[in-house]
């Protein structure tokens, strides 16, 4: 470790921040470290005051929910104690955000967005490239319209059932005047107008002509035409010479939708990132995204690939004018929550909060975008994603931090945007004061059931069982809790400035769930909406195309505005369990929970896809983690389920995990050394300190036991 003054800075660390992070920038290491040694001095006290009323306000919630036990609590007695002790606090005056210099693709346009972990460069590359995805693969590889099958050789049928579905969402997106896309036997344009040949003869050109926008021309004709719907992009793309262009009357051979307007590249939940060396991973994924030089080399198909960033795609306007469309998604970068430590700077030899690290580090990094070409933010903004926020003066705290990076770092006020991640109850209930909290620089909310589930769970440990976790969603409080994220964004002003963001689909595989359910995001009136791959994304697309979100908003706005009474009644058991559903729902829990934390703490993956215990693959990170965690914690605290029979789930459940991965070399099985083996000791933390972690967070005991398993790394446990 070398030092700066009162800073104790990791050598590599330091050597990445100065020798790579700031080469090229008019920041010099001396001003950066000083500027990073003055945030933390003004921070850390600030933000440890902070967490303490965080402590204080669950304590007298607990203390409250345990003296009306058994009674029923309304909601006027239960808003009138949050009031009382400061955790609800009244709205501010009607207002709007003032927030400028935001890209389009947050401000204006609707459409997907990914979260994808830094950790893993490939798959940052890939969420950035997810800008435009090809339908036809889309639907052909997945099970969208019908059972997925190995995808060679090809299968004729399967690919005419992709062939038709994908004409059907032309005749969505620009329908002709007369027949429909399927009788097209060729595409051409005259006089700036798409002429479209029939079958048995005859021409037509679109319904709506101004959604012809442009295309790519050769010597050789048409290559490909483009359109625009409810401000998205899709074209056609047309090579005869290609194997599927070739049995096209028209030469179509796939469908290019404009998918992911926006990707979150994440340093928190997703990632385990418990050290330097792990956080210098993450940066540099970060730093290589805004630099526009990252690339990965990976075997695939029995061949080596070199995956860079995307170029911008150029087209010919129907004007005749150059039009050139973006071809990657713009970038947030998400830091961690304020709780966070971190070892990899000591200031006066104690961890600093990582909050602040990643601040000055990721925002550093974008400068590299800002002074080049700008090809991640045209609009010249820095956009950075704040979760696990408690009420407004947590996001005051982070407006603070964030105007103190600008000025050490020599940029005007409001160059770093805020997107303020609706997903603890204290947040909720006053989303519209953590709005006006950061007015200037707000650039997106949204909603996520997993962490905001976690936080209830928490937040009501004292009064009483939870139901089980499916009918938890259908409770009261998680429909007002959407509906009112959406509600307080539009009341703020957020139409045409900012994003209003719905969670993630959480089952990759099942994109025929998808394409039916996911719908709903767009008809909330939420402009994105959380998808875990690339081909999710471009499936996604389509409902923004089904879906006109600026004008559902419109709708929505004019609306009276939903109340607190039903965000305020937390998901209780109305009866008691029977034993087998109390034992199914353990289960369903802990096999879950083992089968994520032993990737987290024996490989380090932050996020995966996880087999349920139906053998269904979920995406799982800490956000799953923690409902899971605590919905056990919660039953063993009220007796639904006793400590014995806990441990003998515990015990049976290692075994189903480790049968469902058996085939992973990097695997180290848990059922032969439950007792000394790190990755299972840590599940069993986390449900039997799972009332005493703050906030029912998975972090601490999480990086406790990574850090050991990789002290150990040179010894693998026993088998």
């Amino acid at each position: 470790m070398q030092g700066t003054n009162r800073l104790t800075i990791n050598a590599a660390l330091r050597h990445f921040v100065e020798h790579e992070v700031l080469a090229g920038l008019p920041i010099s290491p001396e001003a950066f470290w000083s500027g990073l040694e003055a945030i933390l001095v003004d921070f850390t006290p600030k933000n440890l005051a902070l967490l303490r009323v965080r402590d204080g306000l669950q304590a007298q919630i607990d203390a409250f929910g345990l003296a009306n036990r058994g009674r029923a609590i309304t909601a006027a007695a239960h808003e009138a104690f949050l009031r009382q002790i400061g955790y609800l606090v009244d709205e501010p005056s009607a207002f709007e955000i003032s927030t400028d210099q935001v890209d389009p693709e947050i401000a204006l346009m609707a459409g997907p967005q990914l979260v994808v972990p830094l950790s893993n460069a490939r798959y940052a590359l890939n969420a950035a490239n997810a800008r435009w995805g090809s339908l036809y693969d889309a639907l052909y590889g997945t099970d969208a319209l019908s059972p997925p099958l190995e995808p060679s050789p090809y299968h004729a049928a399967r690919g005419a059932e992709v062939i038709a579905y994908a004409r059907s969402v032309l005749d969505e997106i620009a329908p002709l005047a007369k027949s429909a896309h399927a009788d097209a036997v060729s595409y051409g344009i005259a006089e700036g107008k798409l002429v479209v040949g029939l079958k048995g003869g005859g021409v037509t050109g679109l319904t709506y002509p101004d959604r012809f926008i442009g295309s790519r021309v050769s010597q050789g004709g048409v290559q490909g035409l483009l359109f625009k719907h409810n401000g998205l992009h899709c074209e056609i793309v047309i090579d005869p010479a290609h194997p599927v262009g070739a049995s096209d009357p028209a030469g179509v051979c796939d469908l290019q939708m404009e998918s992911a307007l926006t990707a979150i590249q994440d340093c928190e939940d997703s990632v385990a990132a418990v050290d330097a060396e792990d956080k210098i991973g993450v940066y540099r994924t970060w730093l290589g995204l805004m630099k526009g030089d990252l690339t990965q080399t990976f075997a695939k198909n029995g061949q080596t690939v070199t995956r860079a960033l995307n170029p911008d795609r150029q087209y010919t306007a129907v004007s005749g004018a150059a039009l050139t469309l973006k071809g990657r998604a713009v970038l947030l970068v998400r830091n961690v929550g304020h709780h966070m430590l971190s070892d990899a700077v000591l200031l006066d030899g104690q961890s600093v909060y990582e909050a602040v690290l990643d601040a000055m580090i990721t925002v550093a990094s974008a400068l590299h975008d800002r002074l080049g070409k700008c090809r991640n933010s045209a609009a010249g903004s820095i956009y950075v994603v704040k979760p696990k926020l408690h009420g407004p003066e947590e996001v005051a705290l982070t407006v603070a931090l964030f105007e103190q990076v600008e000025a050490a770092l020599g940029l005007a006020r409001n160059t770093v945007k805020l997107g303020i991640m609706d997903e603890e109850r204290r947040t909720s209930v006053n989303l519209t004061a953590c709005i006006h909290a950061a007015r200037e620089r707000v650039v997106f909310i949204n909603t996520g059931f997993l962490d905001r589930t976690g936080d209830e769970i928490h937040t009501a440990m004292a009064f009483g069982p939870m139901q089980r976790k499916a009918a938890i969603k259908t409770e009261p409080w998680l429909t007002a809790y959407e509906k009112r994220n959406v509600e307080a964004g539009l009341a703020a002003g957020f139409r045409s400035r900012a994003q209003i963001g719905k969670g993630m689909w959480a089952a990759p595989d099942q994109m025929q769930a998808m394409l039916r359910d996911k719908i709903a995001h767009p008809r909330a009136g939420a402009n994105t909406a959380w998808v875990p791959s690339p081909t999710a994304a471009t499936l996604h697309a389509l409902h923004y195309h089904r879906v006109n979100v600026a004008q559902t908003q419109e709708a929505i706005g004019a609306q009276a505005r939903t109340g607190l009474s039903d965000l305020l009644t937390p998901p209780l058991a109305q009866s008691n369990f029977e034993p087998s559903a109390v034992q199914e729902e353990l289960d369903n829990n802990i096999q879950g929970l083992l089968g994520y934390v032993v990737r987290w703490i024996d490989q380090g993956i932050g996020c995966s896809k996880v087999p349920d215990i139906y053998d269904v693959g979920l995406m799982e990170d800490r956000a799953t983690l923690r409902i899971s965690s605590q919905h056990v914690s919660n039953w063993l605290y009220h007796g639904v389920c006793s400590e014995a029979q806990v441990r003998q789930t515990f015990a049976r459940m290692a075994k189903i995990v480790d049968q469902q991965n058996a085939s992973d070399p990097a695997y180290r099985p848990m059922a032969a050394n439950l007792d000394s083996n790190i990755a299972y000791k840590a599940g069993l933390e986390l449900v039997f300190q799972g009332c005493s972690q703050p906030n029912g967070y998975t972090e601490f005991i999480l990086h406790r036991s990574r850090k050991l398993a990789k002290a150990k790394g040179a010894q693998p446990l026993p088998a």
